[in-house]
This record gives C-alpha cells, structure tokens and sequence, in this order.
C-alpha cells in the first residue's frame, strides 16, 4: 500500500469529524443567537433576517458570504461576545432567476448595530454586487452605529455611504425598512434608488423623539416622526409602504422583474396576450372634454399599459403627479403624468422633486419616458415662491432636458405656461410629441389670457361681462385650438384617444435604438 493511501485512510476519521464540527456550527449559526431572542423578534410582528432572506429571494438560491466572521473589539465586555455574522447576513441569490445581491441586519444580535466587522461585511457585499453588475437590496433593522466601537463603527457607515454613491446609476439599489433606523444609517437608504417601509415596525429618524422633546420641547411618538405613513406622505423618503413584511417583500420582487440588472442592460421584457392595437375606447368617457373637470390619471395608465398593470411609484406622496413603471407591449417604460383629480394637476415643489428623481432613475437604467400632460401650470402662492419653487421646479426642467432615453409626450387636455414646457415638451427634446384633439397647449387658459390682453377693451366696454366672453372666444378661436401647436411643428400629430396605446408602442418600437450623442463632462451641475 502506498504512502498516499496510509495518509488518506489515517486523515479519514479526522476529517469527518471536522465536518461534523463545521455542519453543527453553521447549522447553530443559521438558528441564530437563541431561541428566546427569535420569540421577541417574532412577538414584535417581525421576520427574522434569514427569513426575510428567503422571502425574498428564490428558493435553495441564497449563497452567504462571511457567515463565521465575528468582530474583533474589546472593551465594554465585547470581547465575551463575539456571536457569528457579528449581526448582518450577507450573500447572494437569484429572484426570477436573476442574481440578487442582500444584505440583512440581525436584529437579535446586538440589536443591529453596526460595528467594524458587520460594516466590513457589508462592504465586501457591496462591492461584489458592483463588479458583478447586479442589483443590490438592504433589509434593515438596526439600532444604529454600535456604541461600544466607538468612530471604527462611524467609519463603517462612511463606506457604506460612498459605495452606494459609487453604485449610484450603475445598479439598481433598493433599501427595505423592517425596524428602526436612526441617525446617520438613515443615509443610507436615503442614497439608494427606492425604500420600502412597513407601517408600526420600521421608523427612520435623524434624532429621535426623545432628542426632539429635549431641544424643541416637542412631544411626538416614534411612528409620528418617522414611520411608514410619515415618511410616505409626509416627507417622500419612502417610495412604498406596506402593511406587513410579507407583501412588502413580494412587491420588492416585483420591483426587481422591472428593473435591468445594471445601467448597460435594458429591462427584462415579458411578452404578454395584450393586443398591441387594442382599442382604448373607454378613454373618449374617462378624460372629459371639459377642462374644469376632474379625473383619475390612473384609469388612462390603467386604459394605456399591458393587462392595466403599473407599479406606481411615491403613491401617498406628492398625489398631483403620478410616477409609474409599467409595460407597453412588453417592454418596461416609466410613466410620469399630471394628476387632474389632486390639485387639479399643478406641479409644485414637490410633484418637480418626486418627478425630477424618477425621469432621472429611468435614463440611468435606460427606461423609456412616457409623458401623459394635464397641466394647468406651477401652483402659485407666497409659501411656494419662499421655499423655492423656481429652484426646485427646476430639478425637472433639468431631469428631463438631460434624459437621453426614448422620451414620448402625449397632452391630453390642458397644457399652459412653463408647467408646458417642463413636461417634456417638444422643445426640450421629447422625441415624440403628441396630443389628442381636446387639447389646449397656450401660455394659459383663454380666460386669464383675455383679462390681461383685453383688460382695457373689456374695461372701457358699455357690457363688459360680453365683451368679456367675446374675447374669451376669439382668444380661444386664434391660439388654443387643438391643431396651433400641430401647425407649427410643436405637435407631431394630434391622435385619435382610441389609438393612444397603438401609437405609443410604434413609436417607443422605433425608438428603441436611440443614440443620443452628449457632450463630453464630467457631470452637470443640477439645480438643489
């Protein structure tokens, strides 16, 4: 017998117990800290980290990275303490057969806290995700930076936060809310592409309500400040918000199946059984002709897209415009369309932000831009003006004139003044502009545009209220009339409503390999 074989059948035994030993440690690791800690972690209406990893992504998929590192400090009695993992699992797996990069925080050891380990973890998963050209989520849970490390633990978070910079408009980033996040984690997500919150368990403050009542003396609840329905109709920090972590989780699923892997990709298209040239004639009753009249821009999306399936972005936030993926004939386009029925569909301040951030979200990941225009101008007022509303309404001018992706506008009913121009108007390069024949594209609406052009007519006239209405009429008759724009070059054709899903469709067909030529910068310099 050789020498070899004495050395393997000698080694044997030894090796089976080392992997005995190594399946009972993982095996311990993946049951996490105790029993005792999954039962509060539970009794609290949450998922465990391992759960919610497996929630999210396709069975058997998950491949973890850096299971058995634990952290290396002293001091405060951690060196007694040095669990697995150090509290965030990290790795790998598909969702629809797609890689998915996650990192989820453990809240059962040490509350969450990130420590110098943990973050080191973190930054590995980040990177990795990076290079390898695929999207990456965050479920976070976590108490914050962990004291007992002191600034090696605030050091962390400074990498993390300029990785998702570096990741910014290269992979889809998302961050998903499952607990607390305080201070300085909370820029994290705030630099990621979309956040989801559930509502009573996930709060995200910079200082919380204990803090708040020291140094302002007001009193306020932790859900208050910054839970789920604050930060999603409140503040816009959250782009979606669920009732409990299972749907959640299923919708950042669906999310994904949306979205391409990186910015060199396109997105996954599904061919569906919705007819290309399906008639929308629901569309002639949904609009009404009159102007003063409200409406739901959902029921068009709803009318426009495949199967009337749209994911609605910023849904609570903002409700004067609709932000929107979905698909036409197959292939993913966002949507961004003024909402009659809040508002009247006036950009402000904050409908300019939600939209800037989703036309800019879309070119980077080369989704197409569909344009749907009732707008009956910027909301005026004093507070609007102080806070800023040339500045921020701005942020959309710029979004959509640095946008290179396919880009079709499509003016319903009203569209006045600058708010106009702002929404992917011809002039500031929509590829595509469009109308339907109850159209009214001018500097404003014929009854504000004859008080000031006929003020003195009307002033000096023995009946003021007909001359009034006369010059209302002929004001109508020279420059609001559906085909001024058309004649003009402004418009490329004013469709038949019915038709409105077919011509979209050919015209993001013809689109498709748009090479929009730039000049060479490093960046531009948006308006903040």
């Amino acid at each position: 017998m050789s020498g070899a074989a004495l050395s393997s059948e000698s080694s044997g035994p030894e090796v089976l117990h080392r992997l005995a030993e190594l399946t009972a440690l993982k095996e311990g690791i993946r049951g996490g800290p105790d029993p005792e800690a999954t039962e509060r972690q539970h009794a609290k209406g949450k998922l465990t980290a391992r759960e919610r990893v497996e929630l999210l992504l396709d069975k058997g998929s998950f491949t973890e990275v850096e299971a058995l590192r634990r952290h290396r400090a002293t001091g405060f009695g951690l060196e007694t303490k040095r669990p697995h993992t150090d509290g965030v699992i990290t790795g790998w797996g598909t969702v629809e057969g797609r890689t998915v990069f996650v990192y989820a925080h453990d809240f059962r050891i040490f509350g969450g806290a990130l420590g110098e380990a943990h973050a080191t973890k973190i930054h590995k998963i980040m990177d990795m995700a990076i290079a390898a050209g695929a999207p990456l989520v965050s479920l976070n849970d976590g108490a914050g930076a962990r004291i007992q490390e002191g600034v090696s633990a605030l050091a962390g978070y400074g990498g993390i936060f300029r990785r998702n910079t570096k990741a910014s408009g290269v992979i889809p980033q998302i961050s998903v809310m499952l607990g607390p996040c305080a201070g300085g984690a909370a820029y994290s997500p705030a630099l990621t592409d979309f956040v989801f919150m559930v509502r009573d368990t996930s709060q995200m403050f910079i200082t919380g309500p204990d803090v708040v009542k020291t140094v302002t003396g007001e009193e306020i609840t932790h859900n208050g400040l910054g839970g789920a329905d604050t930060h999603g109709g409140l503040s816009g920090v959250a782009h979606f918000v669920h009732d409990d972590e299972e749907t959640c989780l299923a919708e950042v699923r669906y999310l994904l199946s949306l979205l391409p892997s990186n910015n060199r990709e396109l997105p996954p298209a599904v061919r569906g059984e919705d007819a290309v040239d399906r008639r929308g004639d629901a569309l002639l009753d949904l609009v009404p002709a009159d102007g003063n009249r409200s409406y739901d821009m959902r029921s068009v999306i709803t009318e426009l897209v495949d199967d009337g399936d749209f994911m609605e972005v910023h849904a609570a936030w903002a409700t004067n415009l609709v932000c929107a993926l979905a698909r036409l004939d197959g292939q993913v386009v966002g949507i961004v369309a003024n909402q009659p029925a809040s508002m009247a569909g006036v950009l402000d301040i904050r409908a300019s932000e939600k939209g800037a951030r989703f036309v800019q979200f879309c070119d980077s990941f080369n989704i197409p831009l569909v344009t749907l225009v009732d707008v009956p101008g910027f909301l005026p007022g004093v507070d609007q003006e102080h806070e800023g509303i040339i500045r921020r309404g701005a942020k959309l001018l710029y979004a959509y004139c640095n946008a290179t992706v396919p880009r079709v506008s499509v003016v319903l009913r009203k569209a006045y003044g600058g708010a106009y121009i702002v929404m992917d108007s011809r002039s500031i390069g929509a590829d595509v502009a469009l109308a339907w024949p109850t159209n009214e594209i001018a500097v404003m609406g014929a009854e504000g545009a004859a008080g000031v052009v006929f003020r003195r007519e009307i002033a000096e006239s023995e009946d003021p209220e007909a001359t009034r209405a006369q010059k209302i009429e002929e004001y109508r008759t020279q420059l609001v009339h559906p085909y001024y724009a058309a004649e003009r070059g402004l418009v490329d054709d004013v469709i038949d409503p019915r038709d409105t899903r077919a011509v979209l469709i050919r015209c993001l067909a013809m689109l498709c390999a748009k090479d929009a030529g730039l000049p060479h910068r490093k960046h531009g310099n948006p308006p903040q």
